[in-house]
């Protein structure tokens, strides 16, 4: 068992090291996310000295189970495939530019319209999607209307990690967890409907609190004209994000995984861009965007610390977290200790984690330790900025466009907005099961 936490322990930390001094390195022209990288050889250190059994490991790759993480793989990268091609047509960026030019120069309607817009487009598409494609715009606007992008900043930042949890392709740890002890898209939705609607007005009302001076002053500068690139692809791109959404919330009723509901659309969509472009003799510059921009780096990072967590299990640190948490108090304390150590080893991780944790719970108990597990690996992404991906990807945007935005900042959001929605939205799923 020592071995085991020892070889994990110190792979999360050089991870969160890594994560806060050294994001990327370059090997010759290529530059590589650190993170994935920590998380890869901390899983073959493990194979190596045989905490963790590779027969084991090869059976989970291949196995026909939810809990298959090719599976979960293929189904977050599908759906980040659909959302990316809309953003490359413009759709994000035309969507949020109307919405800010309905505020006028109110700041104050300018946060609420922001605000309303992540939370709708985040509860169908991704949250990391979102934030990759609403930061850029949010600085550049912030410049040219010459008001502080911070509030702005925050309120797309909680809105995409919080409504995130409502729909179960939200974020790839409702996924994964869900998936895991075969939570249907509809099961899942009529649970977490009401504990997200309380957090996002929560969160919604902590935020204004938070900044209702700097929104009392009036905006003075106009925002940037945008356009949708190619309105055809894009009616292409909005249907097959509407029939996968569809598919998958009644896929479970009639024998389909979401997985293969989910790739069945992203290659449709790249065989019905192909064709667009071969009848119009145009390069697929979309097509392209969306295996470049894809996520990956998730690869080689979900399975390394599905590895690490296998080994974990097989030496019985899984089932003594288990037996210290206990059976009372399932929602809150899985809820709880899940936010906190989204914070340590990041909310992917944290997941794999408590996956393997849960399994040691009575089977009444179950359901609601994964659902509460749930809110806390995407409200604990507004804790720090190693919550989660997409504050890894936040703070890094925010850093190109020389915008400080520390470590402090972030806590000082985290604590006073995370901290009410976590207890606001535990609390309602404490009701509702």
């Amino acid at each position: 068992m020592i071995p085991s936490i020892i070889i994990c322990s110190i792979t999360c930390l050089t991870m969160i090291f890594g994560v806060l001094f050294f994001p990327t390195v370059r090997l010759g022209k290529i530059k590589l996310d650190t993170y994935w990288l920590v998380a890869l050889l901390g899983a073959a250190v493990l194979l190596l000295t045989g905490q963790a059994d590779v027969l084991r490991v090869g059976e989970a790759l291949v196995s026909n189970d939810a809990i298959n993480p090719i599976k979960i793989l293929v189904l977050f990268i599908s759906m980040t495939i659909l959302s990316i091609f809309l953003d490359e047509l413009g759709f994000f960026s035309h969507l949020a530019n109307v919405t800010l030019k309905k505020a006028k120069t109110s700041q104050l309607k300018l946060f609420l319209y922001l605000y309303l817009t992540v939370s709708v487009l985040t509860v169908f598409t991704s949250n990391d999607v979102i934030i990759l494609s609403f930061t850029p715009f949010i600085c550049y606007f912030a410049k040219n209307a010459k008001i502080s992008p911070m509030p702005y900043l925050a309120a797309e930042f909680v809105a995409a990690n919080t409504w995130s949890m409502m729909l179960v392709i939200g974020n790839p740890t409702n996924i994964y967890l869900s998936s895991a002890y075969g939570i249907n898209f509809l099961e899942y939705t009529s649970v977490m409907l009401l504990p997200t609607l309380a957090a996002g007005t929560v969160a919604f009302l902590c935020l204004f609190l938070l900044y209702r001076k700097k929104l009392s002053e009036p905006i003075s500068g106009e925002p940037e004209e945008t356009s949708i690139k190619d309105k055809p692809q894009l009616a292409v791109g909005l249907v097959h994000l509407g029939v996968c959404t569809l598919a998958l919330a009644v896929g479970s009723y009639i024998g389909l995984e979401m997985w293969l509901v989910s790739m069945v659309a992203a290659i449709s969509l790249f065989v019905f861009t192909l064709a667009f472009s071969l009848a119009r003799k145009k390069r697929p510059a979309e097509l392209f965007a969306c295996l470049k921009r894809a996520p990956w780096q998730l690869i080689p990072f979900v399975l390394g610390m599905f590895i690490m967590v296998i080994g974990l299990s097989e030496n019985g640190v899984t089932a003594a977290i288990a037996e210290l948490l206990g059976e009372s108090l399932s929602v809150w304390k899985y809820g709880l200790t899940s936010f906190l150590a989204a914070n340590i080893i990041n909310n992917i991780p944290m997941s794999v984690l408590f996956c393997s944790i849960i399994e040691s719970l009575s089977e009444g108990l179950t359901v609601s330790a994964v659902f509460a597990t749930v809110i806390g690996s995407n409200i604990g992404a507004f804790l720090t900025p190693i919550g989660a991906l997409a504050g890894i990807m936040w703070s890094s945007i925010l850093k190109s466009h020389n915008l400080k935005f520390g470590y402090l900042d972030f806590l000082k959001i985290g604590l006073t907005v995370a901290v009410p929605t976590i207890l606001t939205a535990l609390g309602v799923l404490w009701l509702v099961l």
